[in-house]
């Protein structure tokens, strides 16, 4: 078996730009249109779908390898770190804010070089104990001759399916300064090209002992972001990558056992990177929905059960609101719940549904409900 990092050429990759130009013209289009679209919903709406979008990177990032992270616990991670007052904000762990701190310098210092030295750090803080599971692994430095050969396989001990090789461990010094070299020197390759190849390039290399898959897409963001030029993230490619997960492996072999022509692996990265771009625009949506609702609500006055309550129907709440559910939530007497909710009604913020009495429940008015 000859992998691609085997090839004479390696890695002076090639692709034929003629069958990609469609689809990374599109991907540019519906980038500045989201982009543009962010910034007329004001600065409060923006910040807040930024955090959703990090929170939702480094959850479904983890989970692509496997590792499976309490999205609260990231989300007041992400919070304390940036500045933003979520309320309710919940304790984190060392593996949490490890994670949360390499994606959040790989995005907000998008401009800053990538160095080996910074690479070392954002593998110490995967890692804060110096252990993968139950095994002890060198961290904050290159993969050491003593781990051996890295492989990834699958399959019964004997009959194991090798999908993938990495380069020797002699090798990675090399590799990596070349790598670092072409990642922050200027190019005519597109950014989100770049991206794509920053991605597979690095993965190939599979520098550290563990965590090269959450590194390589941190290092794809930081390369997107450097293409949007903007710290803040409106569209997860990770989420779409976790959604995706057999292809994106499918893919990465493929390419491994192939040659330094790349065109299959960017089409596909470019289709991927399109999903996670229509996503957001169902994000924007919802977004552009709490802006409207919150313009037309703030024309009067409402109290503080009142806001609270609002913010928890717009938050995934599920189902619908009745007078038990919101003296719940709101801590106060079914009298006061039936007094905001008659409110509400009044002022086109609630619309009840077909049945009166004990089954009587509510809805927010739609976007197309909306009085002017």
């Amino acid at each position: 078996m000859t992998w691609i990092y085997e090839h004479l050429n390696w890695p002076n990759f090639t692709w034929d730009s003629s069958a990609l130009s469609s689809k990374l013209a599109d991907i540019r289009y519906r980038q500045g249109l989201l982009l543009g679209q962010m910034i007329s919903v004001g600065f409060d709406f923006q910040q807040e779908t930024s955090l959703n979008v990090l929170t939702n990177e480094v959850v479904k990032s983890s989970a692509i390898e496997g590792a499976i992270l309490n999205p609260d616990t990231v989300r007041s991670s992400i919070a304390q770190r940036l500045g933003i007052d979520i309320g309710g904000l919940m304790p984190t762990s060392r593996d949490v804010d490890g994670i949360v701190d390499m994606m959040l310098d790989a995005t907000q210092k998008y401009t800053d070089p990538l160095t080996r030295e910074r690479l070392f750090g954002w593998h110490a803080a995967l890692f804060p104990t110096g252990w993968s599971g139950m095994h002890q692994i060198t961290v904050g430095t290159w993969r050491p001759k003593s781990a051996g050969a890295m492989q990834i396989v699958s399959g019964p001990i004997s009959r194991e399916t090798i999908h993938f090789e990495a380069p020797t461990a002699a090798r990675i010094e090399s590799e990596m300064t070349t790598f670092l070299a072409w990642f922050d020197s200027e190019q005519t390759i597109d950014p989100i090209l770049k991206a794509g190849l920053a991605h597979l390039w690095f993965v190939t290399i599979h520098p550290f002992e563990d965590g090269n898959g959450r590194i390589a897409r941190a290092i794809a963001d930081m390369a997107l972001a450097r293409a949007d030029n903007l710290s803040e993230r409106f569209y997860s490619m990770s989420a779409q990558i976790e959604l995706e997960r057999k292809e994106y492996y499918t893919q990465l072999e493929r390419q491994q056992r192939g040659t330094v022509d790349v065109t299959a692996w960017l089409d596909w990265f470019l289709d991927c990177l399109g999903r996670a771009l229509a996503k957001a625009d169902e994000t924007l949506a919802t977004v552009r929905y709490k802006a409207q609702l919150w313009n037309y609500v703030n024309q009067q006055a409402v109290n503080e059960r009142q806001r609270q309550i609002l913010n928890r129907m717009l938050d995934n709440f599920k189902g619908y609101m009745t007078t038990s559910k919101y003296a719940k939530l709101a801590k106060c007497s079914t009298d006061t719940a039936l007094r905001d909710i008659q409110d509400f009604v009044l002022r086109g913020i609630f619309v009840q549904n077909p049945g009166r009495g004990r089954s009587s429940s509510y809805r927010l008015v739609a976007s197309d409900e909306i009085s002017d």
